[in-house]
């Protein structure tokens, strides 16, 4: 009986002595919260796996989610660029694929059809396979370039929607700092790790009614 009541009695004083609370003059109890804590449960975390998705979707969307409005045009004007350049070429190669194929049909009488600059040079068909091929591989490189720049913008919005979570507050445990060593008398810069943090820069104390 005696261990016992020893027991509970220790239970009491530990649960008395507990961090997270205190008393106040009146005897009535505290208790202590985390801000950061309060902050997170008050405020919508930030999903930056929502900026990467909309990027993916449409182009520019996960600049937009990021708020980082002025990059919208340099994305479509790369996108538009791209796209103007495929199409210009892909009219070539169609228009130098079928003057070849009239070229060299050994009929004269629809020679009419090779439409300008081919038809100056109907006589030289290797002229017109040669240009044909390159603008093939200009249709092929506009449409790689058009996905790497999707790509682009899809990286764009990652990066920048993970800056954006990224603490950047005055409680940073890695800093660099001017330094001073005066054994050597030289002045430098110091890199500073803090371990752990202030708990009074982030406790406060709420009154229990």
């Amino acid at each position: 009986m005696i261990l016992t009541g020893v027991f509970l009695i220790c239970i009491l004083f530990v649960n008395a002595q507990s961090p997270n609370m205190a008393r106040d003059t009146a005897g009535k109890p505290f208790i202590t919260k985390n801000l950061k804590a309060v902050k997170d449960t008050g405020e919508e975390k930030y999903n930056p796996n929502k900026a990467v998705i909309r990027s993916a979707i449409i182009p520019g969307w996960g600049q937009i989610t990021n708020k980082k409005y002025w990059k919208v045009p340099i994305v479509y004007g790369a996108l538009g660029t791209t796209t103007y350049l495929f199409l210009r070429n892909l009219k070539q190669y169609k228009d130098a694929k079928y003057a070849y194929e009239l070229a060299t049909d050994n009929d004269t009488s629809n020679d009419h059809l090779i439409i300008q600059p081919y038809y100056t040079v109907k006589d030289q068909p290797e002229r017109i396979r040669v240009f044909r091929n390159q603008v093939r591989q200009n249709v092929d490189y506009s449409v790689l370039f058009f996905i790497a720049f999707w790509g682009l913008n899809v990286a764009d919005a990652a990066v920048d929607a993970h800056l954006k979570t990224f603490d950047v507050g005055n409680n940073l445990s890695f800093e660099i700092k001017p330094g001073y060593s005066p054994m050597a008398n030289t002045k430098g810069i110091s890199i500073v790790m803090n371990i752990g943090r202030n708990k009074s820069s982030y406790l406060t104390s709420a009154k229990i009614p």
